[in-house]
């Protein structure tokens, strides 16, 4: 079974029923760091694949970069917004790739990017502070990219910033 999948499945197992808020699973940390430590491993495989080539159409990639006073600002559901929007351009851009690269290293690690990336995704829209879902109606800042290499340090410093921020504050507002 494809690891984003279990992923999912375990935190909905993990979820408060009375409304969708993390409990034990953003309380351990261990678990953010395995997913950094793929995501580095990803960005290292594909670095490692022969021959990649440039990508004919660029890739639309997030600018993940922030600075934590302006984090510590935002409310849990902004930073949800903003993460939920990264990662649409992001699972995007991993699918448009994977149309491009043939050579079978490069697309596998673009599947498995693209895999955990819309794993999060999913993951992110399940829960929500404020009433309403999410609408695909954000413009994050972004650039374009036409190494593949890009797209996989792009998703690895979103997995160590925002994200691994984003969880750590989960974690101090849901455990005790």
């Amino acid at each position: 079974s494809p690891p984003g999948l279990l992923f999912l499945t375990s935190f909905l197992l993990h979820m408060k029923e009375d409304r969708a808020s993390p409990t034990r699973l953003v309380c351990d940390d261990r678990l953010i760091r395995k997913y950094i430590g793929e995501a580095k491993d990803m960005a290292k495989r594909v670095g490692q694949c022969q021959a990649l080539p440039a990508l004919s159409c660029p890739a639309v990639l997030p600018l993940v970069d922030f600075t934590l006073q302006q984090w510590k600002s935002k409310s849990n559901e902004t930073k949800r917004r903003e993460i939920l929007c990264d990662l649409a351009l992001l699972v995007g851009a991993a699918a448009g790739a994977q149309g491009q690269v043939s050579e079978e290293c490069g697309a596998r690690q673009l599947s498995q990017l693209y895999r955990h990336a819309n794993s999060f995704f999913l993951l992110l829209q399940t829960f929500s502070w404020e009433a309403g879902h999410w609408e695909p109606s954000c413009s994050p800042r972004s650039m374009e990219q036409t190494h593949v290499t890009s797209i996989f340090l792009t998703y690895q410093q979103l997995v160590q910033g925002k994200l691994s921020f984003f969880f750590h504050d989960l974690a101090e507002a849901s455990c005790k």
